[in-house]
């Protein structure tokens, strides 16, 4: 099966999510590459899209692909799907709508419109072992969704990849420039989930893995890749490092797990998407690094790149710090 695949060109790939930080990663990865294929990024605001208008061969759709026609629609034509599309943030039934339901959605449209190859970016975390329960709504959530997947798969149903990232970091995310825009604004952080392990990994290295796992169908289908960078930290130290990077490093106290959830539900309470969540801190009870049981991004050809390389010279310059500063005032 991998061998017709191998010899199937790609003319139009569907890009789930691919409005979003690793979508626009992605969609330059795979123009840098020598994919010829049009990338289809649906999306409810097209709008969103408009960074990616730049790249040739990427056309921009106003489409909600939680319905199910639409996204029957747009599959038609294409010969694979990329699905990048998760939340951090929300109660059970927005979780179960978007890590499950449209996985759901997704293969009942593949089944009817003939499209085999799908990629599929989970999230370290998951469990293998289907008896263990997960300890948030989040990791339950996505492992049900890759579940379905999963068991499609295995039937010959679908050419299924699972790509299974740690924190993603790089130019424009949420999360280090986030930690480094509170410090510029506060003169102490206190930090629920301190003791928290990552594996933190460079965005451009998960859109390059991405690109090879379509390119190369023959090493990829049927696997499960843990997507990590060369280092294990902690979150405090993660955030020292923000701190230090774009100049403006503070002192940390390391809350409590009873204080951390009080600051977690006040946070919730707060207008707009949370900072920290108490769902957050479940999900991160479990370590967010490689379990060792699949292979890493070097199996795809692709050497980690160290955070000091990527993050150090990107924060010292300070925008997005300032970016950061203007979402959070509300601006």
């Amino acid at each position: 099966m991998t061998d017709t695949l191998a010899s199937t060109p790609l003319r139009r790939i569907l890009v789930l999510g691919g409005t979003g930080f690793v979508g626009r990663a992605f969609a330059a990865a795979w123009r840098q590459g020598d994919g010829a294929a049009t990338l289809v990024v649906p999306s409810r605001r097209p709008a969103r899209a408009k960074a990616l208008s730049l790249l040739p061969g990427v056309e921009r759709v106003g489409a909600d692909v939680n319905d199910p026609a639409t996204l029957r629609a747009l599959l038609t034509g294409c010969d694979a799907v990329v699905n990048l599309v998760a939340v951090l943030h929300g109660d059970a039934a927005r979780f179960e709508q978007v890590h499950v339901e449209l996985p759901r959605r997704l293969l009942a449209a593949c089944a009817e419109t003939g499209v085999r190859r799908v990629v599929h970016v989970s999230a370290l975390g998951i469990e293998d072992d289907p008896s263990r329960p997960a300890p948030s709504l989040y990791l339950a959530s996505k492992t049900r969704g890759e579940r379905l997947l999963s068991e499609a798969g295995a039937a010959s149903l679908i050419d299924l990849t699972v790509l299974r990232p740690s924190v993603i970091f790089g130019t424009g995310d949420r999360f280090l420039n986030l930690f480094a825009a509170l410090q510029a604004l506060m003169p102490v952080v206190a930090l629920a989930g301190a003791t928290a392990r990552f594996q933190p990994v460079w965005v451009d290295d998960v859109a390059h893995a991405l690109a090879t796992c379509l390119r190369e169908p023959g090493r990829s289908v049927g696997q499960v890749f843990e997507a990590t960078g060369p280092e294990v930290l902690t979150l405090a130290q993660l955030v020292r490092r923000a701190g230090r990077w774009s100049g403006h490093r503070r002192p940390i106290v390391a809350l409590p797990d009873w204080a951390g959830r009080l600051q977690a539900a006040a946070l919730g309470l707060l207008p707009g998407e949370p900072l920290m969540s108490a769902d957050n801190l479940a999900s991160m009870k479990v370590p967010n690094v490689a379990s060792g049981r699949h292979p890493g991004l070097e199996a795809l050809g692709r050497r980690p790149s160290r955070m000091v390389d990527v993050m150090a010279p990107h924060l010292s310059r300070g925008p997005q710090v300032l970016d950061q500063l203007r979402r959070l005032a509300g601006r």
